[in-house]
């Protein structure tokens, strides 16, 4: 374990790229390491792989993952934070803090999955084994994939390559590719891994070829609102420009249904019996917690991708690969060592409103508001009573979800390094995923229809002690997913995917969201929205379709003036490497 992270923190240096490079295309070298000979050993070709689980993703964890997921979706209120109220304002420009941030993690994860994918190629020796190579190279291709997915979510097009090198000498004359392209690039680097990856991790914490399913699932039901019928086969007539049809391309939403319901009827994947576990250091069930690779501590068989960051002090490990969540939301030092910037960061009004009266397992996990009692923090004084053992919050509820203490109550925590997992995809996703896909283009369905989804739908209700159903509509979904996933930066990709096929309905919904609500009376310690309220809320813009993609990053456009979306090319695709329905 020790000298993987050795490995991982130098090839970290050695291959990366540098995620506070003014640019994507800026690469450092800052130890002796030669990829040249490196490769001469299976453990090498896995030591490649460890920084694609956390040092380039970091900058996309630190601030904008929660503060675009949710933020933009209106999950979270945070009028001081400048990476978070642009979003939620849907005012951001190229400039906003953040944007940069994460376009240039996105395309360090993409560089460094290229380095990887054509160094194991390039440069392994005989004594590497074949399946090394075959799980390095698929491990990246998925990461690569996830990359792409996010790129084409928020930007729509996106430069599309495999070469970093190559691209270095032209960047200042590279056009954008289609959205549709940029789409159709991560599922099949996705179908790639999920026909190579093996079906067990060979480390705790690797992605598997159910992590790659289910991100395909995620994936598909992406692609069915962007391509009018059938596959896509990279023909312009073929992508959607009606973006208010009201359906959506059924071959991807049975690619999806098929994806998901490989990964729900596997028998060894499983929801963590308590919901308060995936963020925890210490398993609320009472089971030992899963230790991956990296020390962290909330790998639980519910898992399927997760970022995974180096547990210890940022002395002893650096930066950039410890998890800071934990400290943009934590409220005060009761709560967080020593920096914690959550004290203004808040469960919106509007999720705060929605929250089901009797769905209080998942409300408790999610969120911190008066008289609320936590067990696990402040555990030497007998645990932690949010607004008793410090001041509550001024303007509502904060965010719990992440917030695990401080060292004195799990011997993990330092100060801006809580060590837990950023949960990427968890099974309770495809559960949801599998029911979407089967609701298609339908008002509801029903247990006689399709009893799978009904009861893997059911599966994650009852874990959050929710009564079952026994029909859904797209609204008892949309429910789900928002509470399920509350503050793991998801929800505002709903409303994207939402938006491919039902754009004025998605704008109309955020411009009837509360944004920037107080909502605590000190007072009479109520929450409820405060009387001088006005909708929209201070400093809000209207919601247009253009709300529903990012403006890029000035730097890049600056660097690379075809960077726009009036200069966009088709990518020019081989014949797909996977007949994905023989796997499915």
């Amino acid at each position: 374990m020790k000298k993987a992270i050795i490995y991982t923190m130098a090839l970290a240096g050695t291959m990366m790229l540098g995620s506070c490079a003014d640019d994507f295309l800026d690469q450092k070298n800052t130890t002796s390491l030669n990829q040249e000979t490196y490769f001469d050993s299976d453990e090498a070709v896995e030591a490649a792989i460890y920084p694609l689980y956390n040092y380039v993703w970091s900058d996309f964890n630190s601030k904008f993952s929660y503060g675009m997921g949710d933020g933009r979706a209106n999950n979270i209120t945070a009028q001081y934070s400048d990476y978070i109220y642009p979003y939620t304002n849907l005012n951001e420009t190229s400039l906003t803090d953040g944007l940069n941030d994460a376009w240039n993690s996105f395309y360090s994860v993409v560089a460094q999955a290229n380095n990887v994918v054509n160094n194991i190629q390039n440069y392994s020796s005989a004594s590497v084994s074949k399946n090394a190579q075959t799980q390095g190279i698929a491990q990246a291709r998925f990461m690569r994939g996830v990359a792409y997915w996010y790129i084409a979510s928020l930007w729509g097009d996106a430069i599309i390559y495999e070469n970093t090198g190559d691209l270095v000498n032209s960047y200042a004359s590279e056009a954008p590719c289609r959205q549709a392209d940029v789409m159709e690039f991560a599922i099949r680097d996705m179908e790639y891994a999920a026909a190579n990856l093996s079906e067990t991790p060979s480390q705790t914490g690797f992605v598997t070829k159910y992590s790659a399913l289910g991100m395909l699932s995620r994936m598909y039901l992406s692609m069915a609102g962007l391509i009018k019928e059938g596959k896509y086969t990279g023909e312009q007539d073929q992508i959607v420009t009606n973006f208010n049809r009201g359906i959506r391309n059924t071959y991807y939403l049975d690619l999806a249904a098929r994806a998901a319901k490989v990964v729900c009827d596997n028998k060894n994947l499983q929801l963590e019996p308590n919901y308060g576990s995936l963020f925890s250091p210490v398993a609320v069930s009472g089971e030992k917690p899963y230790y991956p690779i990296t020390g962290s501590v909330n790998t639980t068989k519910e898992s399927l991708f997760a970022l995974q960051w180096i547990a210890g002090s940022t002395d002893a490990v650096g930066w950039g690969c410890t998890q800071q969540i934990s400290t943009f939301f934590g409220w005060s030092t009761a709560v967080c060592d020593g920096t914690n910037w959550g004290g203004a960061t808040y469960c919106s009004w509007d999720l705060w409103n929605e929250y089901d009266p009797a769905d209080k397992i998942r409300k408790h996990f999610s969120c911190a508001w008066l008289d609320e009692y936590y067990p696990e923090l402040n555990t030497k004084n007998g645990g932690y009573t949010y607004g008793v053992d410090d001041n509550p919050g001024t303007q509502g509820a904060n965010i719990k979800k992440y917030v695990i203490g401080t060292n004195n109550d799990n011997g993990m925590s330092f100060k801006q390094s809580s060590g837990i997992n950023t949960h990427m995809l968890r099974l309770a996703e495809v559960y949801l995923n599998y029911a979407e896909a089967l609701l298609a283009n339908n008002a509801s369905i029903n247990e006689a229809e399709a009893p799978d989804a009904i009861k893997y739908y059911n599966l994650v209700r009852a874990r959050a002690g929710m009564p079952k159903k026994t029909s859904i509509t797209y609204e008892d979904l949309r429910y789900e997913r928002r509470i399920e996933f509350a503050f793991e930066g998801q929800y505002w990709y709903d409303l994207v995917r939402r938006g491919y096929y039902q754009q004025n309905e998605v704008v109309q919904y955020m411009n009837n969201q509360n944004r920037n609500a107080s909502y605590y009376t000190a007072s009479t310690k109520t929450y409820e929205l405060s009387p001088t309220y006005v909708a929209p809320g201070s400093g809000v813009s209207t919601a247009t379709e253009s709300s529903l993609l990012l403006p890029y990053p000035a730097t890049d456009q600056t660097k690379d003036p075809l960077l726009t979306h009036d200069n966009v090319k088709p990518y020019v695709f081989g014949d797909s490497e996977v007949d994905i329905t023989k796997i499915i």
